[in-house]
């Protein structure tokens, strides 16, 4: 439902508590997915980095692709990946071909 209608006068909405405390309501979807909060991203620990898959590009090198779930991935660091442990800088760190 994107829109209040007449034709459902037995649905009130919604309501729930945020993790701040405060009471979110709404009566429609785009409310419900406004109201969804980001989640905190865990910078401050160590990187980990599941690779998704390796891809060797001829002129560019070895594409390790995967998704950051904590930490920082930034050009020029020294990184380590298990459980080979190769050992590589990083050159650039690109997402749908644009630079991060």
């Amino acid at each position: 439902m994107l829109d209040v209608t007449k034709n459902a006068a037995w649905y009130k909405g919604w309501e729930k508590e945020s993790p701040k405390g405060a009471k979110i309501s709404g009566k429609t979807l785009l409310d419900a997915i406004d109201a969804i909060e980001e989640p905190k991203r865990a910078n401050d620990k160590p990187l980990r980095l599941p690779l998704q898959d390796v891809y060797k590009i001829g002129g560019i090198g070895t594409v390790p692709v995967g998704r950051i779930e904590t930490g920082e991935l930034k050009p020029g660091m020294v990184v380590t990946f298990a459980p080979s442990m190769v050992t590589t800088e990083v050159k650039s760190v690109e997402m749908h071909h644009q630079q991060l």
